[in-house]
């Protein structure tokens, strides 16, 4: 009953079929925005060939927020069908009792030279429930071609890239250009906008939602503010589609040569000077923008990969994840994709470094980057995230100021507080 339901949803998805699956050793699911699918894919293929093991790749939705539900779908019917899940760092606390402990079988050690901070986020109640596959945080990329021929430096207040932003937009359009963006983002009610509003928050000065007490701090002016000059941007140097872009959306307007900014992940990068890019050799990459009294703040991202506890092949797929997560897979990723390594060795390496150079240069941003409060608010970290990037989305659209969205917030997610954590 539930395979039938199970290969329902992924074909909805767009993923592939589980139907042939069955032929197959182990089952994975990994890739969905920019290169990942592809790197994930070449790296299984090494593994099969270097142990004769066979595997099958699946995909799964793009969005973050559908991903979680699928997954909590197949869990909690304890599915055999997915061996090894690709999951958000934020997920280990909520998905922890379906999954493998790691260190029953690939040792005590498992962890080592691995960012000590996401062994730890992955490790929940002593049991390490995934590796690291690589980590992330958000960057302003921008159009370096542009802000040299119009005499500007990259900004570092959000209001100065608004300044920035809607002079270049404007003057592009006067030129011809009449979809020129100044400013794209990821504005769609999910996951992403949790992210990217966290940083507007953050660098206001405006704190983290939760902090790490577990305490509500959302509702302050500082926060309010933040959302509030987000909204002033659509319409003016946002489009007003880009309240229901993804990452893939905004890297389509930006790598189309159609946006001054914009705010992704490092992944955007190697496909930005890839062949065929409209923007290859103009794009210049630098931390987001802070706000009065704040400072920058970029959002910790990254995924891992964990291993069902009802895999029937559990052992072997703790040595695949265990392939895909060492050092020559991030590497090998790293210079490819510009996905970012969770191995600190790798931030040294020559060839790393020539084929992504912000990785050195902005090195201190992506291990000071600020952690979702998935932590203190523990299994109610979904709905948390989901008040938040609701009242964003609110903001943004125009039906409500920031003031009343963190007004509102606050008071939702104390009553959550003291049902849940």
């Amino acid at each position: 009953m539930f395979k039938k339901s199970l290969i329902s949803t992924l074909v909805v998805a767009g993923a592939a079929s589980l139907g042939h699956a069955q032929a197959a050793d182990l089952t994975i699911s990994c890739g969905a925005v920019g290169a990942e699918l592809q790197l994930c894919q070449q790296g299984v293929r090494a593994w099969e060939e270097q142990t004769g093991h066979s595997v099958d790749v699946v995909s799964t939705p793009n969005s973050s927020t559908e991903r979680l539900s699928l997954y909590q779908q197949i869990l909690s019917a304890n599915s055999t069908d997915i061996d090894i899940m690709q999951i958000d760092v934020v997920w280990p606390g909520l998905l922890a009792n379906h999954l493998l402990d790691l260190r029953e079988v690939l040792g005590d050690d498992a962890g080592e030279g691995h960012f000590s901070a996401i062994i730890e986020n992955n490790t929940i109640d002593g049991r390490l429930v995934a590796m690291p596959w690589f980590t992330d945080a958000g960057v302003l990329y921008y159009r370096a071609d542009l802000l040299e021929q119009y005499g500007h430096e990259a900004p570092e207040t959000w209001e100065e890239l608004t300044e920035i932003a809607r002079e270049i937009q404007n003057a592009e359009r006067e030129a011809g250009n009449d979809r020129m963006h100044g400013f794209v983002f990821q504005g769609r009610a999910y996951e992403g906008l949790t992210c990217n509003a966290l940083e507007w928050v953050a660098s206001h000065g405006g704190g983290t939602i939760v902090d790490a007490d577990g305490e509500v701090t959302i509702g302050n002016s500082e926060a309010a503010a933040a959302l509030d000059l987000a909204a002033s941007w659509i319409g003016d140097i946002s489009p007003s589609g880009v309240l229901n872009y993804t990452e893939e959306e905004a890297r389509g307007v930006f790598q189309g040569g159609n946006a001054v900014f914009m705010r992704n992940w490092p992944y955007a990068w190697a496909l930005a000077q890839s062949e065929g890019s409209e923007v290859r050799g103009k794009v210049g990459v630098t931390q987001l923008p802070h706000s009065g009294e704040g400072s920058s703040a970029a959002t910790l991202g990254g995924w891992n990969l964990a291993v069902s506890r009802y895999s029937e092949n559990a052992e072997l797929a703790a040595e695949l994840v265990a392939f895909l997560a060492g050092e020559q897979e991030q590497k090998r990723r790293a210079i490819e994709g510009a996905y970012n390594p969770t191995l600190e060795s790798l931030y040294q390496d020559d060839e790393v470094l020539a084929a992504v150079p912000f990785f050195g240069e902005l090195y201190d941003t992506f291990v000071n980057a600020v952690a979702r409060p998935s932590a203190p608010t523990g299994d109610a970290y979904g709905r948390v995230s989901n008040a938040f990037f609701s009242a964003t989305h609110d903001v943004l659209s125009g039906n409500k100021s920031g003031e009343e969205a963190v007004s509102d917030l606050d008071r939702e997610l104390t009553r959550l507080k003291r049902r849940n954590w």
